[in-house]
């Protein structure tokens, strides 16, 4: 997981000195150096906005699914990538203090604590093996001290040995466990570990991440607003002037014009202004797709219907695009990260486990609060950095809280590895995979509260094994003891004492989903 979250930084860097630009290593990066970073490049270190404007991904980092305009005096994080335009940054931490070296340090501490627990019934059966055996000499010198001979003795003392035999005790965690986690496959849970599954089944609060985990992780249009002409001729016309961009939002624009018009204009003389728009000239006419402050440059004016429009949906935690043709807007689209299908059903089958939900995000708070609302998830943590999030997990564990993070991100892995269980979405990245504990091969929620279930499930058996284990040498050792038991009668008592421990950890095999039968 290190080297893959080292993989996400830049190699080299392009500095700039007294005027002139040279490609050096990352490690000769100093704070306060000046960084270049052009279109399609990763920031290399944490810095300050000093010129330029363009619009950076920082999915990685923070988990926003939009991508974030900044311009001269925003911070920006190394790791995250330029999608258009040309920034020109004050290296401000470099090397071991930026984020992304910071996430990889978290993640590897919290995966080191995870290590070091120990499990209770190895340390019983170490205790127990000696005493049984000092108990076998003890029992058979008893008997010799009654004055009885050496052959009754020493069977007497067989017996207890026999009858104490931890065989039961030793099967009864690792049989439960090695089927749980193969009954898991079946529900679409990949446990990476047995101590995964022991430790999930005492968890109480499930922390989700938004982006990529409740949502699909991209934007997509949710509504169309056309003023002066039709939505397909609207669509239309986005479209053409949006062709050839690489920008997320253009993709989505593109994908939902694909479902309403079968023709895609030609456009020409495409002018983008990073970070905030683009425009071109279709049939003569100019076409320009951005925000209000691309359009007031333009000399386009915005009507007060639409200038609603895009202030309701900004409350809402949605992001717009206006359209304009000439010196008129004629539209607004709003773009949104939608929500997985079933997402609700599936927090709600959470709760129904008594399981507290915490939705943690970076986004911004009106998205986060947006996406809780329509889940029913009662607690949200938005705008919070990777190394904020472990912060908030162990917050939590603090309170008496035995925490799961549910992520699929980049951003998500510290929290992951800090948490009791780490559960990652089969769809995240390589590096949330690889902090998870157990992974969700279902791209649904169900896997979550399935997993749980198990676990419980799983836990339950573990105890009830543990129980006749303990109870049965309890009982049986006296008796053999007394003398009323030859080691034969014995040994078979001890093999069905095994047996019933089996029989009972396969009946974790009847363990189903609480996904609808409809799926």
């Amino acid at each position: 997981m290190l080297s893959a979250l080292s993989a996400l930084g830049a190699r080299e860097a392009r500095r700039r000195r007294d005027g002139v630009e040279t490609m050096v290593p990352v490690e000769e990066l100093r704070t306060g150096d000046i960084v270049l970073v052009r279109p399609g490049e990763t920031i290399a270190a944490d810095g300050r906005v000093i010129e330029g404007t363009a619009s950076l991904d920082t999915g990685a980092m923070t988990g926003e699914s939009l991508h974030r305009t900044v311009g001269p005096g925003d911070e920006v994080i190394g790791g995250s990538v330029s999608t258009d335009g040309i920034l020109a940054l004050e290296a401000t931490r470099v090397g071991a203090h930026t984020q992304l070296a910071q996430m990889a340090a978290i993640a590897e501490q919290a995966q080191i604590r995870k290590a070091q627990v120990q499990h209770l019934v190895d340390a019983v059966v170490r205790v127990f093996v000696p005493v049984v055996l000092i108990l076998t000499v003890l029992v058979a010198l008893a008997w010799l001290l009654a004055g009885a001979d050496v052959s009754t003795a020493v069977t007497n003392g067989i017996s207890v040995l026999i009858i104490a035999c931890p065989c039961a005790l030793g099967l009864a965690t690792p049989t439960a466990l090695m089927v749980g986690v193969g009954r898991g496959a079946p529900l679409g849970v990949l446990v990476k570990g047995q101590d995964a599954l022991e430790a999930s089944g005492k968890v109480t609060t499930v922390v989700l991440d938004k982006t990529g985990t409740l949502t699909l992780g991209a934007p997509r249009v949710v509504s169309i607003h056309a003023d002066g002409v039709t939505a397909e001729r609207l669509m239309r016309l986005v479209a053409g002037v949006e062709a050839a961009s690489e920008h997320a939002v253009a993709e989505a624009l593109r994908t939902r014009a694909a479902t309403m018009v079968a023709d895609i204009p030609t456009a020409t003389d495409h002018i983008v202004s990073p970070g905030h728009g683009i425009s071109a000239t279709i049939d003569g006419e100019s076409i320009a797709v951005g925000d209000r402050a691309f359009l007031r440059e333009l000399g386009a004016h915005v009507g007060e219907a639409l200038a609603q429009t895009v202030a309701d949906a900004e409350r809402a935690g949605h992001s717009t695009a206006l359209v304009a043709r000439g010196t008129e807007a004629i539209g607004v689209i709003t773009l949104s990260d939608v929500m997985k299908e079933d997402a609700a059903e599936a927090v709600a089958a959470a709760h129904e486990l008594g399981l507290r939900t915490v939705l943690l995000t970076g986004d911004t708070p009106a998205p986060a609060e947006r996406v809780a609302d329509s889940l029913g998830i009662p607690e949200v943590r938005a705008g919070v950095l990777p190394t904020e999030k472990v912060a908030v997990i162990e917050r939590l564990q603090d309170e008496g809280h035995r925490v799961a993070m549910v992520g699929d991100g980049i951003n998500d892995a510290p929290a992951l590895a800090a948490a009791d269980l780490g559960l990652g979405i089969v769809t995240g990245t390589d590096v949330a995979l690889k902090s998870a504990d157990i992974i969700l091969v279902r791209d649904d929620l169900y896997s979550i509260a399935d997993a749980i279930t198990l676990a419980r499930a799983t836990h339950r058996t573990i105890r009830t094994n543990l129980i006749w284990a303990f109870a049965y040498n309890i009982a049986a050792i006296p008796i053999a003891a007394a003398g009323l038991l030859n080691p034969l009668i014995a040994a078979a008592a001890m093999s069905l004492s095994s047996v019933f421990v089996v029989h009972n950890s396969l009946r974790l095999q009847n363990v189903t989903s609480l996904r609808p039968t409809r799926r």
